[in-house]
């Protein structure tokens, strides 16, 4: 136990996790789950599908979220490096329409943990990024919604490089902002 580090965050019930890197000349070891200690930090889940995506830099996916079967969420980026972003849509949030992001990548290890109640999305910073996620209900294609990733009432700053390309798929680039 104790194997974490959990920073909580300005907006309810996000968390970043960085756990513990045992390395020397050979290597590194780490958990990157052990349910007893995210447990102990506020996260008793039963994750019950695990998704592991691919993409090229400046790829942006989301912001999307689940309608009537919402998911809790643990991603991590595995190779390369995304700006990881989650919404508050909880009605009733003091925290409602507030954003909050954060750098995951290979090098930090960070893990990034996402409530339901919240749109979730990224950008590929580097070359290349695998992202890796842990979900507590299954993905159904038609319960999902999504928010424009730059909705000006969100006001996100990505940080995205003037000379990036971003490319965004065609169902990404349909959704609308917040109302």
């Amino acid at each position: 136990m104790g194997k974490i580090t959990v920073e909580t965050c300005q907006i309810e019930g996000l968390k970043v996790i960085t756990p513990t890197v045992f390395g020397d000349d050979r290597g590194y070891f780490m958990e990157t789950y052990h349910y007893d200690d995210y447990k102990a930090a506020g996260i008793d889940m039963a994750f019950v599908q695990d998704n592991q995506s691919s993409s090229g830099k400046g790829v942006l996916r989301g912001l999307h979220y689940q309608i009537n079967h919402p998911q809790d969420k643990l991603v991590r980026v595995i190779h390369g490096e995304v700006f990881d972003v989650a919404v508050d849509l909880r009605i009733g949030s003091k925290t409602y329409g507030a954003w909050y992001g954060v750098v995951l990548s290979a090098t930090n290890k960070k893990q990034f943990f996402i409530p339901k109640g919240f749109a979730h999305g990224f950008v590929v910073l580097s070359d290349m990024a695998e992202f890796v996620y842990k979900c507590t209900d299954f993905y159904r294609p038609n319960d999902e919604g999504g928010l424009k990733w730059n909705d000006p009432k969100i006001g996100i700053d990505w940080p995205i490089p003037d000379d990036m390309t971003l490319l965004i798929s065609e169902k990404d680039q349909k959704w609308q902002g917040m109302e």
